[in-house]
């Protein structure tokens, strides 16, 4: 069959690598983009209105095509932990009802993908002052290609008989739903337990790829449940892709990439091993410092990690870590650095609770500091008897000379963070000046800069980018129709009506906020539950940045927990590692963190000790 095939699978390349290209080069162009903005604007004092503007146009079309590439080459994050444990023929077909169902979500959304777009034609861009579906035809196009190529895997499979029985069980499942249709819009809020713990959480364990399984538990709630149309979703995973903040997940990741290829990387890691390789876990611990030094820089976590990952766990893997345990880690050192500023969050929580930005500033350094202790008390525990390899101690003088050799690479973040505290450049825009930093020095400090490998490096970024952009706008579409169910407003009243105090007002909170971070992320989290929740905390005699460093840092061990945790998957994807081998290793981070937040909770003075009076 693959023989009389061999034309569409030419059609295929040819097509996969356009896209390809066409990615790459949106990376690019984004970079030179902001990059001119950040130059015209500081040192020409000629700001550039509209780059900003053509920068999230392309920004979107960079996530879908991102997306369409992780798709082609099977890169999307998965949940394998339960299917992997199959024999090989029930797991080729959990391996094709997973195609066939991701076929049939994009089916779902394409086209009110497509009206979308078309009802995007009459809004004009502000600065640009073109048609805004030049950005939303972005969507469907990206939607349309994904479903291509998601055909062309089947047919690559060459496999009949799974392919018919995958279609026929998931036929039998849709119809049922279908035919309890009416039943379904008079369960209420039932629903919320049946399409996103039971569709969602389903797929998930199914090794359904996390986006696509998120986005068909929201398109099946809204469809068979609701009168919604399904165009609304659309349009909030357009707002949520296009966010100019998370523009800086593909320009760190192509930061970190660049700091490998130009050596700034070894160099680094060479230095920070002379001052702690020779301990056993050493590089654990530098992990968890360097994500402290650069969190909150660029707004996401995403972007954080990647900007971390890709300079420590190649020398980690070849010390013997293994995968699960640096992805783990990464991913809690990810949940414990929400409250270091200048972050996102805390911002935030500022505007929607009137709670002030400088107290928030001032408070959120400590506990983050505490729980970065508690995480290096377990990196030590769990360290303490494994045969890992830490080196030998360097001399005096080899620290010197590897310092010296190190200093420009180091001196990177303390760029990037001052160009952001002195109003050179956005968080977003901060990434093209670490890149074009590390251009500079590979070019002229460590000459190694090999030209071959940029469009490759590119078209990762792009892949790697898609993949976690496209579970973020899933996830947001997911938590849009979470606050149209009413959830929101039924928190809030079995809040109001706890006993106990403030005491079981705070446990209950970090439990809360726990589940909700990891169904709705941080941010629309805080924008839905900030203003109904923080009057109940004051009225109980909670100071309010207290409070608040409870929340955060609650929702980020939700952000980061699997199953539906969205930061995890970031991680994993970061650090190109499956998530089945994480799971286990990231419990015992998680209860430790758990304990940290427990001791900010009934610890007031951590958060608010070093307030002004």
């Amino acid at each position: 069959m693959k023989r009389h095939l061999g034309w569409l699978f030419q059609v295929e390349l040819v097509i996969g690598t356009l896209v390809e290209w066409v990615a790459g080069l949106l990376v690019f162009a984004c970079v030179v983009i902001l990059f001119s903005g950040v130059v015209a604007r500081y040192a020409l004092n000629s700001p550039i209105v509209w780059s900003d503007e053509l920068a999230s146009i392309l920004f979107l079309w960079l996530a879908m095509l991102g997306s369409v590439i992780a798709l082609r080459r099977g890169e999307h994050m998965r949940m394998t932990a339960l299917v992997s444990q199959l024999r090989e023929p029930y797991r080729m077909y959990f391996d094709h009802l997973g195609m066939v169902a991701s076929l049939f979500y994009l089916y779902l959304i394409l086209r009110p993908a497509w009206h979308y777009a078309i009802d995007e034609i009459i809004v004009t861009t502000p600065s640009l002052e073109i048609s805004n579906a030049w950005r939303a035809s972005a969507i469907p196009i990206g939607i349309a290609l994904m479903t291509l190529f998601c055909v062309f895997r089947m047919i690559k499979s060459a496999q009949l008989k799974p392919t018919i029985i995958s279609i026929m069980i998931l036929g039998v499942i849709f119809g049922i739903f279908y035919g309890f249709s009416p039943s379904l819009m008079q369960l209420g809020k039932l629903n919320l337990f049946i399409f996103f713990i039971g569709v969602s959480g389903v797929s998930i364990l199914g090794g359904l790829p996390i986006a696509f399984a998120f986005g068909l538990g929201t398109v099946a709630y809204l469809g068979l449940s609701t009168h919604m149309p399904l165009n609304v979703v659309i349009g909030r995973m357009d707002e949520a892709m296009s966010h100019m903040v998370l523009l800086a997940v593909p320009l760190f990741v192509l930061l970190g990439l660049l700091m490998e290829m130009t050596g700034m990387a070894r160099a680094m890691i060479i230095f920070l091993s002379s001052l702690l390789g020779h301990v056993r876990g050493g590089l654990s611990y530098v992990l968890v410092g360097a994500m402290y030094l650069v969190s909150g820089i660029s707004g996401s976590k995403a972007a954080d990690m990647a900007a971390i990952a890709p300079a420590l766990f190649p020398e980690m893997k070849e010390r013997g870590t293994p995968p699960g345990e640096l992805v783990a880690l990464l991913a809690a050192t990810g949940a414990q650095t929400e409250t270091i500023p200048p972050s996102l969050v805390l911002i935030t929580i500022g505007s929607v609770t009137g709670v002030s930005i400088s107290a928030l500033f001032t408070g959120g350094m400590l506990p983050a500091f505490i729980l970065g202790l508690i995480l290096c008390v377990l990196v030590w525990w769990r360290n303490r008897r494994l045969p890992f390899s830490t080196g030998v101690r360097p001399t005096r003088q080899q620290m010197q000379k590897w310092a010296l050799i190190a200093f420009p690479a180091i001196a990177l973040p303390f760029v990037i963070r001052a160009a952001v505290v002195e109003g050179i450049a956005t968080a977003t825009e901060v990434s093209t000046i670490g890149i074009v930093y590390s251009i500079i020095c590979g070019l002229l400090i460590y000459r190694k800069f090999d030209v071959r490998r940029i469009m490759p490096m590119l078209i990762d970024t792009a892949c790697l980018s898609g993949a976690i952009l496209l579970i973020i706008g899933a996830a947001t579409g997911m938590a849009w129709a979470l606050t149209q169910s009413g959830f929101s407003l039924l928190i809030t009243q079995i809040m109001n009506g706890l006993d106990g105090g403030s005491t079981i007002f705070l446990l209950v909170s970090i439990l809360v906020f726990v589940v909700l971070g990891s169904v709705l992320e941080g941010i629309p989290a805080i924008v839905l539950f900030g203003p109904l929740l923080f009057p109940v905390a004051r009225q109980l005699g909670i100071h309010e940045v207290h409070y608040a460093m409870v929340v955060i840092l609650s929702m980020g061990i939700g952000l980061f927990a699997p199953p539906l945790g969205v930061g995890y998957y970031a991680a994993c994807a970061i650090g190109k590692v499956n998530p089945d081998e994480g799971v286990r290793p990231i419990i015992g981070y998680l209860l430790a963190l758990l304990i940290g937040i427990i001791l900010v909770a009934f610890i007031p003075w951590l958060s608010i000790g070093f307030l002004p009076s």
